[in-house]
């Protein structure tokens, strides 16, 4: 097995370290050339049994923009709904989307009926074809932040309605709604983290058995 030269190891935790869930970009589009570019690393994930189930949608005209985000503002509403007085002023002062602004907007799908893979690792866990999609998206987000370009994962969303509003064959199943464009600024740490909503852990729990 090939390992790398220490800086680019250096590198790679660095870029690690600066990926993070956009929800504030600059309107400017982004090129064609560059977004294919990195679309392309899903071509790169591994996947359950080569089945490579992701299925890319490009949200683009005004009608299904304007489904998908009052989708989100519905969701959005209710969930601030659940929680008590002091956590609920916190979530409402939350920025949880971009999709105001993003220029662009992709959802992206598992395809639980693909026969590529002949079911392979998926007939005693089936979701594997979709954590197959969840560590094409991760691939994706980096190959972005190595270009500058950032992010935003937007999981505040009724899948069933936005399936109805983007017509997708019934076996396709959510993963991902992902806002893309270039970040209003950067930081390393996350926004839910500056906002005091939660801190990240320090150490990572490992249990032995």
């Amino acid at each position: 097995m090939q390992s790398f030269p220490k800086d680019f190891q250096s590198e790679l935790t660095r870029l690690l370290r600066w990926r993070r869930d956009v929800r504030r970009f600059r309107t400017d589009p982004v090129d064609e050339a560059l977004l294919t570019e990195c679309l392309d690393a899903f071509l790169l994930a591994p996947s359950v049994g080569l089945s490579e189930p992701w299925r890319v949608v490009r949200v683009e005209s005004d009608t299904a923009r304007q489904a998908a985000y009052e989708n989100f503002k519905t969701a959005n509403a209710e969930a601030l709904a659940g929680y008590g007085s002091d956590k609920a002023k916190t979530y409402a002062g939350l920025k949880l989307s971009g999709m105001s602004d993003a220029p662009v907007q992709l959802a992206i799908y598992c395809d639980e009926a693909t026969d590529k893979g002949s079911g392979l690792g998926a007939k005693t866990m089936p979701e594997m074809r979709r954590y197959s999609v969840v560590g094409a998206i991760n691939l994706f987000w980096l190959t972005t932040r190595a270009r500058g370009l950032g992010v935003g994962w937007v999981s505040i969303l009724d899948p069933v309605q936005l399936n109805k509003d983007l017509n997708v064959p019934a076996d396709w199943s959510l993963v991902a709604y992902l806002c893309v464009g270039w970040p209003e600024d950067v930081s390393k740490t996350p926004e839910l983290e500056q906002l005091g909503w939660e801190d990240r852990r320090r150490q990572l729990p490992i249990e032995k058995r």
